[in-house]
């Protein structure tokens, strides 16, 4: 065995409390290194008496390690603990101390939970585990009143620039709130909303103000309303990184220099204060001049935040809050936001767009999830072609999913697409089949599934701006076979807690080969998925023990032949199978 290989920490993704009687340990070893891993606990104030030897469960691998779990539930709530590590006929322990080849006598020097304090337990909000959101560039979804278009708004449907409008308004959301209905969508995600010059609002001129284009406050209350009548949840974006240069207190520091009583709001680095793009004097969002970064640090900026983040919560009822640019605002900003905001609404979805490992927001003092970006770049690098096998994409996936508690995988924001990005249709060679199989993996996957308007009917589109088309709503020109395929497999998700809330697991993902079979279970429920990444008709085996499994869609009964389920698939195909436990 590599010892070298072994790790175990006593915080974060690998020791940690799921809920107020279970705690999740992991261990890594070396890939196919180890034969088995037990944890052995004891309670450190009688060990003989809580003493026990318990399997782990081999949770994923990667490239480079396999990653063992357990879920255990201490009588005490608190427990001593060490793992015994075999492979073949060698056997080690690992306690805090070191490894041994000999057990070190329990408990000095093992591993502590010391006690399950329900203060402490990440709970994200249950409601987000069962949602499967639509995200909405707002001036592109649906012009439902041309009263309130700005000067020079497009012709709807038009090739969108840079700069320009098309007009679309929350009359718009509110007169399709049933196509979304009926789509299986409960949660909207919108952009920004406030007052600001631009068509994509992210450089905001007035915080405590809807944008005319879209109308006002009435109409945003009578929206949320009319959502949360239908089941459908509503998170804003929240821009509080920068402002938009014609924001007030920035202005003021343009007007009056050293003497504006907002100069300390931003992070200023000379007078007078020289508005440029590419070349200003003061920090921005990337090097936009036209947004000026906010000193979140100030203590008159963060008052004024978190007035904004509990106005919007408490007047208009929204369930939660998208944070753009959230990586570059201080962590203690974001903890006294996170407080200010559960102290309204307990149950508020807090997503913070970090497109990198996010661990230090996800210990339950800031976000509730991050926008999974790298997520969706693994999951379109493998189905747009067959260029990476299934054992990359599976090697990379599993390394995802230790990246973070189980908790937290479990409303991770799933996304293919965004404004941010290309569309997925385009990003898949325009190719229906390998969107499929994106689309079944993103809804069959752990975690909270986002959809970017229009993908459901076809959508295409580059980078931005190509990927902020109107949405096509002449029905003759919609892909409505994509619109039935997308709200098929929504309500499979949402017909089955399995799919929602179960372990995940490769059963199949082999070097050299584009096909991949995975699980989702739980104590009543069993699904595997099985998918052919490649041109070719082909047939999929794998062992399974009971014949008692049916087709998820169809309802037929699939046969298992001497122990192993033989799967016939088209090219680019798919099945989804499922059988009861209980």
């Amino acid at each position: 065995m590599l010892l070298e290989c072994f790790h175990h920490a006593t915080r974060s993704n690998w020791a940690y409390a799921y809920d107020e009687n279970t705690i999740h340990l992991r261990f890594r070893t070396k890939r196919d290194d180890v034969d088995e891993v037990y944890a052995i606990t004891g309670d450190k104030y009688d060990w003989e008496a809580h003493y026990k030897e318990l399997k782990m469960d081999k949770l994923a691998s990667d490239h480079f390690f396999d990653y063992w779990e357990i879920g255990i539930r201490p009588k005490h709530k608190r427990f001593s603990y060490g793992f015994r590590i075999r492979a073949g006929s060698e056997t080690v322990w690992m306690v805090e101390s070191g490894i041994y080849h000999e057990q070190p006598t329990p408990p000095g020097g093992y591993y502590e939970f010391p006690y399950i304090h329900p203060v402490d337990i990440f709970r994200a909000p249950e409601w987000a585990k069962e949602a499967v959101f639509y995200q909405i560039f707002t001036d592109r979804f649906a012009n439902g009143d041309t009263s309130n278009d700005p000067e020079g708004t497009g012709e709807w449907g038009g090739q969108p620039e840079t700069e320009g409008f098309f007009g679309g308004d929350l009359k718009g959301v509110m007169d399709h709130l049933d196509y979304l209905a009926d789509l299986g969508i409960n949660a909207i995600y919108f952009t920004p909303l406030f007052k600001s010059p631009s068509n994509h609002k992210y450089d905001t001129i007035d915080y405590m103000e809807i944008d005319p284009q879209f109308g006002d406050e009435k109409d945003l209350k009578r929206l949320v309303k009319m959502c949360h009548d239908k089941g459908i949840r509503v998170v804003l974006d929240a821009v509080f990184n920068h402002s938009g240069v014609e924001f007030g207190p920035f202005r003021d520091v343009v007007k009056n220099g050293e003497n504006s009583k907002y100069k300390d709001w931003f992070h200023i680095h000379s007078f007078p204060v020289t508005v440029a793009e590419n070349q200003a004097n003061y920090d921005t969002f990337g090097f936009y001049g036209h947004m000026p970064k906010l000193n979140t640090a100030n203590p008159e900026v963060k008052k004024y935040l978190l007035h904004v983040a509990a106005y919007w919560l408490r007047e208009m009822d929204i369930d939660g809050w998208r944070l753009d640019v959230a990586n570059e605002i201080d962590h203690r900003f974001w903890r006294e936001f996170r407080i200010a905001v559960k102290a309204i609404k307990p149950d508020a979805y807090i997503i913070g767009e970090v497109w990198s490992d996010s661990m230090l927001w996800l210990m339950g003092d800031q976000f509730d999830s991050v926008m999974n970006y790298p997520f969706a770049d693994k999951a379109l690098s493998f189905f747009s072609g067959c260029a990476k096998d299934g054992y990359t994409f599976a090697n990379e996936i599993s390394r995802l999913l230790v990246r973070y508690p189980q908790q937290t995988n479990e409303v991770i924001f799933n996304l293919l697409c965004s404004h941010d990005t290309p569309r997925v249709l385009t990003m898949v060679g325009e190719d229906k089949r390998r969107l499929k199989l994106a689309v079944v993996f993103l809804l069959t996957y752990i975690g909270t599934p986002c959809i970017f308007y229009g993908d459901e009917i076809g959508l295409k589109g580059g980078a931005d701006p190509d990927c902020r088309k109107c949405m096509e709503w002449d029905y003759d020109r919609q892909d409505r076979e994509l619109f039935d395929f997308y709200k098929l497999i929504i309500a499979l998700r949402k017909n089955y807690p399995v799919l929602r809330h179960g372990r995940f697991r490769f059963l199949m993902a082999e070097p050299g080969d584009c096909r991949i079979i995975y699980e989702r279970l739980d104590d009543e429920m069993h699904f595997t998925v099985w998918m052919n990444n490649t041109a070719e008709r082909t047939v999929l085996s794998h062992p399974m023990e009971t014949n008692d499994w049916h087709d998820a869609l169809s309802g037929e009964h699939v046969e298992v032949t001497d122990g192993v389920m033989n799967i016939e698939l088209d090219e680019l195909g798919y099945r989804i199978m499922y059988r009861k436990i209980v």
